[in-house]
């Protein structure tokens, strides 16, 4: 199925969620994070949900991560429209961004080179590991400079599509999605 089909389709599934739905999905996503061999590293790079378009809410996750000490990265979209990278403290303080994205007001910058785990956030995605955001190409940036060992963790309402048919050399693809029913991984290309 192509990209553009899949973004209306799922985000129209999304919207049906009701919402005690969405809260249980994502707790449950969170909770199978946990099988993940991933909870050996330093820097995790999270994103804060969209609430208005149903994404899952990441506060359980990030709860996870605080609980066990770890560095949380938060991405910010900058002036170039590249995604920055704050380091969370508990100081930090948020603003909604155009597309309604919660985003630090104050970036204490972290390089791409020194995260280690980053939780992506994605509409749709296949049995290979392909992913369909809302077609910005942000993360396909942001992926790109991050070391290529970088550990990429989507997470997903929904369960694997077969194919997504119009891949491209500039889509970078998941090493883990999770979902509330399932963990997949995928091969190492």
């Amino acid at each position: 199925m192509l990209k553009k089909d899949l973004r209306k389709q799922y985000s129209k599934l999304r919207e049906e969620i009701p919402i005690p739905s969405l809260v249980n999905s994502s707790l449950r996503i969170s909770n199978r994070l946990l099988q993940l061999p991933i909870w050996s590293f330093d820097y995790y790079h999270m994103f804060l949900s969209i609430r208005e378009k149903r994404e899952i809410d990441t506060s359980f996750t990030l709860s996870i991560l605080q609980g066990r000490n770890k560095n949380v990265v938060v991405p910010k979209v900058g002036s170039n429209g590249k995604l920055l990278n704050c380091l969370l403290s508990n100081e930090t303080k948020f603003k909604k961004s155009v597309w309604q994205i919660p985003e630090p007001v104050q970036c204490n910058e972290i390089a791409s080179k020194l995260i280690d785990v980053v939780f992506i956030p994605l509409l749709a995605f296949d049995t290979k590991g392909n992913r369909v955001g809302y077609g910005k190409g942000f993360y396909d940036g942001f992926l790109k400079e991050c070391r290529p060992d970088v550990i990429k963790v989507g997470v997903s309402l929904f369960e694997a599509e077969n194919s997504i048919t119009d891949v491209s050399m500039e889509d970078v693809p998941l090493n883990y999605c999770v979902t509330p029913e399932k963990v997949y991984t995928f091969p190492l290309s």
